[in-house]
């Protein structure tokens, strides 16, 4: 005898659904996540982000600029006490890979730390001297 399986199981084809009277139906969300893809690599999704995330190199500056940098934080010195406004552009290196990031700040400089060779800003903001790329009094 060879059946095929439509024939084989045709007596339970038209039997009614079978519904448990012991556990409730699962919610259609729950059912619809069994079916979820299995996360084999994880982190793989991160990983192609961040690799995919861009960042600027640090162009370095020349003599003259340096200069020019150093004679106008001098005159931020000179006025602290009146905590001048300005515009200082300087770079955030990045922590995962080469390169980072410009960041442009504006505000009232409250104190120049020069220990720490750190520039602070009213809004507590905090530029690192020797990472800032340009600077302009407000």
């Amino acid at each position: 005898m060879n059946e095929t399986g439509t024939e084989r199981y045709a007596d339970l084809l038209h039997l009614p659904h079978h519904t448990s009277s012991r556990h409730p139906p699962m919610p259609r969300e729950n059912r619809a996540a069994q079916f979820a893809p299995f996360a084999a690599l994880t982190g793989h999704g991160d990983a192609v982000v961040e690799t995919a995330r861009l960042t600027q190199p640090r162009a370095a500056l020349d003599e003259g600029v340096i200069a020019e940098l150093d004679a106008r934080i001098g005159q931020l010195r000179a006025q602290i006490s009146t905590h001048p406004a300005a515009e200082i552009t300087y770079f955030v290196p990045d922590h995962k890979k080469e390169g980072g990031a410009y960041v442009t700040v504006r505000g009232r400089i409250c104190k120049i730390r020069d220990f720490e060779k750190q520039i602070v800003l009213e809004d507590g903001t905090i530029v690192p001297v020797e990472q800032v790329m340009d600077l302009h009094l407000l």
